[in-house]
């Protein structure tokens, strides 16, 4: 998600003795493809800093013996049941959270069993500290510079970079990987795809072909092999989708004192990196150094100050547990929910029908027998009155 230049503390002069400015924590964001790791290389060539890689799923040596964490023996339980018993002890979180979002229930349950404290009870502690805010406690580092890397139209530069990481070796380093380390456990049908270094985009994807490879023909090989290219493609779009939202929820739609500046830098046209993203990138990250405010723009969202991000939805109709004000405006539009709803209206509309034509008996319609004069009938009718 995020590559990180780090830099130290100098002092501002040597008139001023004792006097220290920290140097700021260049952050650059963005979604895959989009350059993060180019940029920071640039940065710290040419002002000196310290890189730090906070890619999660960046391939790391392995074991022979797993570490088993806590949240992922959680994981392996009932959905359902998880909730339940997150409810007991932790009501709040839990009616916050979807039932069905199994990480984040059972990362709740592993803060309780681990600190003895709730896991919403340790948040507002966090947010309530000095310095803290909507995104959580004091920020650790006083000086942050958040460069945000965005494309538009990417799905075209994300194919070439999926084909890019085929011709530099991917499938070697796959198949590598799935013969030290998945290959016994897919002759025993526990491979795990959920956790750890296999939930990686990549692994999934070229399942069929790996497990098959050598053991069919050429031709069904190939195209298993372009029917996991393909899907490679697809989910590395979708993520890329996923990470950009991501961004544009945590920073930009959530204002408050404590959230640092962003600044966009569009890294769409590479032909005009240099002038569209390392010299402005450069500007701003030594703006900061010399303690002075950029000439560019931070990005700024509209947003929404009452919406509940966290808002608990019981759609009856569909079934459905909606979590979050916005993903509830969008689900009562979206075609799953109409559809539902002209179905139970269909319904009502026909029940009433039934039971109209129940309560008409066959000669309700006509008209009834005269008998004598109209004001012999009145007469009854006011007697029978």
């Amino acid at each position: 998600m995020a590559s990180v230049a780090a830099a130290r503390a100098i002092p501002v002069g040597s008139g001023l003795r004792g006097l220290q400015r920290t140097l700021p924590l260049v952050v650059i964001l963005g979604a895959t493809g989009t350059g993060k790791s180019t940029l920071a290389l640039q940065l710290g060539q040419r002002l000196g800093g310290e890189i730090v890689s906070a890619d999660s799923m960046q391939p790391q040596e392995m074991g022979t013996e797993k570490v088993i964490d806590r949240k992922v023996e959680l994981e392996k339980e009932d959905g359902l049941v998880l909730h339940k018993r997150l409810s007991q002890v932790d009501p709040e979180m839990a009616a916050k959270l979807h039932p069905h979002d199994k990480r984040k229930v059972a990362r709740s349950l592993q803060v309780f069993e681990e600190t003895g404290i709730s896991h919403s009870e340790f948040l507002h502690r966090q947010h309530t500290e000095e310095g803290g805010g909507p995104l959580g406690g004091p920020l650790k580092f006083s000086n942050p510079c958040i460069l945000w890397l965005h494309a538009d139209q990417a799905d075209e530069r994300l194919d070439k970079r999926v084909d890019d990481m085929l011709a530099a070796g991917l499938l070697e380093e796959l198949r590598d990987f799935h013969r030290r380390y998945n290959q016994k456990k897919v002759s025993e049908d526990s491979q795990d795809y959920q956790h750890g270094i296999f939930q990686s985009i990549g692994f999934k994807e070229f399942h069929e072909y790996l497990i098959t490879e050598g053991k069919c023909t050429l031709e069904t090989s190939n195209q298993l092999l372009k029917k996991g290219i393909e899907a490679l493609k697809q989910v590395t779009k979708r993520y890329a989708r996923k990470q950009n939202r991501w961004v544009k929820n945590r920073f930009l739609s959530r204002p408050g004192p404590i959230v640092p500046p962003v600044y966009g830098l569009e890294v769409s046209d590479v032909s005009k990196w240099e002038e569209s993203v390392l010299e402005p990138a450069l500007e701003i990250v030594q703006s900061f150094i010399q303690g002075r405010k950029p000439t560019a723009t931070p990005i700024k969202m509209s947003y929404n100050e009452t919406e509940n991000k966290r808002s608990y939805h019981m759609c009856d109709l569909c079934d459905r547990i909606i979590i979050g004000d916005r993903e509830w405006a969008a689900h009562i539009k979206s075609k799953s929910h109409l559809n539902q709803l002209k179905k139970r209206r269909r319904l009502d509309s026909d029940a009433v029908n039934t039971i109209e034509s129940q309560s008409i008996s066959p000669d309700h319609d006509k008209e009834p027998k005269q008998k004598g004069s109209p004001g012999q009938n009145d007469q009854e009718l006011k007697c029978s009155i």
